[in-house]
């Protein structure tokens, strides 16, 4: 009750004497801090569009050119050429100012009319360099005039010192490709895959497609695109939100786990991610550059973002700050503060609170502890419960503080990782844990899940309609190395620091579930334990070699990696296969990814080359003819000349048009049976591989596409590592995780071994010599 007390700013009470009013001073203070701190943000969230809105000038250059009109004018010269006498005489001022103050106020605003033309100039400037695209086509190493031309003036155009989103209004919008050229590229596609009588029934329906529908649904998309920035986002949005949850997992350290203390370790995760939305917040971290700079727009949505269910399509929902998150443990919900007396919470303080929840023996009500399981199910059903039993009272009041949260804390009191007498069991069931935890133990509709376990594990399980696993991929990075090299722990494992007295502790968050809706709950729960049993997850680290031993073969290592997961799955199936991998279209603004067809006519002759027993030299030329062909596929993919992107959103207009189109009907239900994707670690300078090798993370995942599929995610770690996570389905019996990762790992082998370069025979060169110096003899 005193901590309640202490919540309330001030009281009062009628009496026969009178009103009675006491005022917490504490209360008042701690609210004037937290408003401080509100205002700060948004003080620096003022500043910060400024300074983007006149990218790539500064708000300084403003006085400069200021300066530079006046002092022109003091040399009576008319650098305006008679407009900033038109402007004196349209100026709305009293007569009472002067006719040289009149002059002066007219030249401040023709300079600022000239200050932002000369922004829009550059802006579009750069906007149109940032659309050449060349360079990514030419062969490393060899740089054409032009494209160092169009580096020179880039550099010339881009500002000094970019925030975060400097570059979002810079960035070129994603073109609409031709609909003859993609459908041309889809038939080359699908050819390896098809019958001579299927491809020629394909031809024909294409043909009819491109020359009837499809030129008026391109209409539409190019009208869209002329006032959307990116029409795929613009057209698919409402799709994306309309199937259950899509989640992906990031995994921990691979060998170390910093301590074993549950509440420290979870002290230091949540304050670096605290940091991390600080920095967010601030726009302190550093655009990505890939030679031009990448969109960012995504990054918006990392914290205090929810997926709201809903009967037709699903809504994300983006509030501008939080100041607490929301825990689970043992079946109980905590709303757990972060921020006291207008300060972020230190690590230690943090522990504290942490273990204050985890010492909490109260039970769980009713069916509180499945609660989540709404998320993990169907959507429909979770929407109409929500409208039906948490759109009012105490239900409303605890879905609210969960759906506003900064992101969900799951307290887990199973030990994961790679330990004990089965390490690579155990680390499998550890990455299946992260992937859908026990199905009412994660809150799938928040943007992201920090999960920790008992012994001192963490991880991350991630909604995938918000972000792709690049932005996700970034924050872990720099919650794992700030945890571990900047904040640490102290020899008994606990997180530095003091803790306050005048915390108050967490608080229990409270339900009145009447029995239908957990009836609803239950379902919901079924359903996804169904789909959570049957995933069969395996994770395959990969020491014997990695980029470093690839980029000796002079071959691109997502290209080497693609074609030996081609190689890996004709062993295992004995077939080729339709193969998604996914590539980033950030290059253009709001751009997401595009699909690259990676099973190619080229890669496919290599693989029976290779099993047909061919020649070494036969087999590297086909290799480095896959090897091209993947690369320059990723790179179409890249510019926005990909396929699949384009005929999605051709499909979703002639749904909106009431029109059939049998040729996007079948394309548009082929099944991807090879799912696959790389995420790559983005901040290197953060790990040092060289002093601390153990410090290696293990990637992270996602589950299977189809059925009778197979998800792989890999991830290249330095010079000599490569993580892959790979899943299916337990009922399909053609499929099975470890079978497919040992296909790969020996494909791996095998093209390594194919490609290397040839050592010399010691015998054959020691002859050599001998019969040259009996020459020089």
């Amino acid at each position: 009750m005193a901590e309640a007390h202490q919540a309330v700013a001030f009281q009062f009470t009628i009496t026969p004497e009178g009103i009675d009013l006491q005022l917490s001073h504490q209360a008042l203070r701690q609210v004037y801090l937290s408003g401080l701190r509100s205002w700060k943000k948004r003080v620096t969230r003022l500043k910060n569009n400024v300074i983007t809105g006149v990218y790539p000038a500064s708000p300084s250059s403003w006085l400069f050119v200021v300066i530079a009109i006046l002092a022109t004018m003091y040399t009576r010269s008319d650098p305006s050429m008679g407009l900033i006498a038109k402007i004196q005489e349209h100026l709305p001022v009293s007569d009472s100012l002067s006719v040289q103050c009149r002059t002066v106020v007219s030249a401040v605003l023709f300079s600022t009319l000239l200050w932002l033309l000369l922004i829009f100039t550059m802006r579009l400037c750069l906007k149109q360099l940032l659309s050449y695209h060349g360079w990514m086509y030419e062969q490393h190493g060899k740089v054409s005039n032009t494209t160092k031309i169009w580096a020179a003036m880039v550099r010339i155009f881009s500002g000094r010192q970019p925030l975060l989103y400097s570059y979002q209004g810079s960035l070129p919008n994603l073109p609409v490709p031709a609909v003859k050229d993609t459908v041309k590229r889809y038939l080359e596609s699908a050819r390896l895959l098809m019958s001579d009588s299927e491809y020629e029934r394909m031809t024909t329906l294409a043909k009819e497609f491109e020359s009837s529908l499809g030129n008026r649904l391109q209409w539409y998309l190019k009208l869209k695109a002329m006032w959307a920035s990116n029409y795929v986002r613009a057209t698919s949005k409402p799709y994306t939100l309309t199937s259950r949850n899509t989640c992906q997992s990031s995994n921990d350290f691979l060998y170390v786990t910093p301590t074993p203390i549950q509440a420290a370790r979870a002290g230091n995760t949540l304050h670096a991610c605290l940091l991390y939305r600080r920095k967010l917040n601030r726009e302190e971290i550093k655009p990505v550059i890939l030679n031009v700079p990448l969109c960012a727009a995504q990054c918006e949505r990392i914290f205090n973002t929810t997926r709201i269910p809903g009967e037709e399509t699903d809504s994300l929902i983006h509030w501008q700050d939080s100041e607490y998150v929301a825990v689970f443990h043992r079946g109980r919900y905590f709303r757990l503060w972060l921020y006291h007396a207008g300060r972020m919470l230190s690590p230690r303080e943090i522990e504290h609170q942490i273990q204050h929840i985890l010492d909490d023996p109260s039970p769980p009500v009713t069916v509180e502890a499945k609660l989540a399981a709404l998320t993990a199910g169907d959507r429909v059903p979770w929407a109409q419960a929500r409208k039906e039993f948490f759109s009012s009272g105490v239900n409303k009041r605890s879905l609210d503080c969960i759906e506003k949260a900064a992101f969900f804390v799951a307290l887990d009191d199973d030990e994961q990782g790679m330990m004990g007498d089965d390490p690579a069991g155990n680390l499998d069931r550890y990455a299946k844990s992260l992937l859908h935890g026990k199905c009412y133990d994660r809150w799938f509709d928040k943007s992201f899940t920090v999960v920790l376990y008992k012994n001192g594990k963490n991880g991350l399980n991630a909604e995938h309609s918000w972000a792709d696993a690049p932005i996700m991929a970034h924050v872990w990075e720099y919650v794992m190395t700030t945890d571990c090299f900047q904040l640490g722990y102290t020899e008994e494992g606990h997180c530095k620091g003091d803790v306050a007295s005048s915390l108050p502790p967490p608080t229990r968050l409270t339900w009145d579930i009447p029995a239908e809706c957990q009836e609803r709950i239950e379902r919901s729960l079924a359903v996804a334990q169904t789909l959570a049993d049957d995933v069969d997850f395996h994770v395959l680290p990969i020491q014997d070699f990695g980029k470093g031993a690839i980029k000796k073969c002079k071959i691109s290592p997502d290209a080497f990696i693609q074609i030996a997961l081609q190689l890996a799955y004709y062993r295992n199936r004995g077939s080729f296969t339709l193969t998604y991998e996914a590539s980033m279209t950030r290059l253009f603004r709001e751009g997401r990814t595009e699909t690259v067809r990676s099973c190619t006519s080229e890669s496919c002759t290599f693989v029976r080359a290779l099993e047909g027993g061919e020649s070494k030299e036969v087999c590297r030329h086909l290799f480095r003819t896959a090897a091209e062909k993947h690369q320059h596929l990723y790179r179409m993919a890249m510019t926005g000349e990909g396929i699949d992107r384009h005929l999605f959103c051709l499909y979703i207009v002639s749904k909106y048009l009431g029109e059939e189109s049998p040729f996007l009907k079948e394309v548009l239900s082929e099944t991807w049976r090879l799912s696959t994707s790389q995420t790559p670690l983005q901040q290197v300078e953060l790990f040092d591989f060289v002093n601390h090798p153990d410090y290696t993370t293990c990637g992270g995942g996602f589950g299977p596409v189809a059925d009778d599929g197979y998800g792989v995610s890999y991830i290249i770690i330095g010079e000599n590592m490569i993580n892959l996570h790979i899943s299916c389905k337990h009922s399909c019996p053609q499929t099975d995780s470890h079978k497919f990762g040992a296909d790969i790992k020996k494909a791996l082998m095998d093209l390594l071994e194919l490609m290397s370069p040839e050592k010399p025979d010691p015998s054959k060169a020691e002859q050599n010599h001998s019969k040259n110096s009996k020459k020089d003899l």
